[in-house]
């Protein structure tokens, strides 16, 4: 139960998403007991760390951590004030844009413009090789079939639609608005 709350807690520092196949590879010496080796690692994710383990991808069967304890007024999705500030604005943007964005509504007369960052590439589409790798975590970004050149679609991801709410979102772009 240890060695699997610690690799999961490794995880999440990363914001890995976490396979079923890893968590029963590393169990896998008591494969009887898998069940109750994850329903002992989740509480003690829940009592010791509040953070719950969520299913993001049932196909894939892919989880993530998320923290279930209450979140004060202005804690978001990180830390970091600048990135989390700057992921803010891109949720909100997709959001108010129909929850998808094509990398053309990039142009100043499509909004992306307001990021001031230049047209990206395949490697980094949002742009500026500075753009934090964590953005990249929180957003789904398809390639759009048929297009030359190939441009993407963006959405919110599951981690963000599991870590925040668009109710969240609506409340900072009105205090910013103030």
């Amino acid at each position: 139960v240890s060695e699997l709350v610690q690799f999961l807690l490794v995880k999440d520092q990363k914001k890995i998403p976490i396979k079923r196949t890893d968590m029963k590879h590393l169990v896998q010496d008591y494969k009887g007991a898998y069940t109750e080796i994850m329903n002992k690692a989740g509480r003690t994710l829940q009592e010791v760390f509040g953070l719950q383990l969520v299913e993001i991808d049932s196909k894939r069967h892919t989880y993530i951590l998320i923290n279930n304890l209450p979140q004060a007024e202005g804690q978001y999705l990180c830390r970091d004030k600048e990135k989390m500030g700057l992921l803010l604005v891109i949720l909100s943007f997709i959001f108010m844009k129909g929850n998808s964005v094509k990398d053309t509504s990039r142009e100043p007369s499509g909004g992306w413009g307001t990021l001031d960052t230049p047209l990206g590439t395949p490697q980094n589409p949002l742009g500026h090789p500075k753009t934090p790798s964590h953005l990249y975590r929180y957003l789904e970004i398809t390639p759009i079939p048929l297009t030359d050149p190939p441009e993407y679609k963006y959405q919110w991801g599951p981690r963000a639609e599991k870590e925040t709410s668009k109710k969240d979102v609506l409340n900072f772009v009105a205090k910013v608005r103030e």
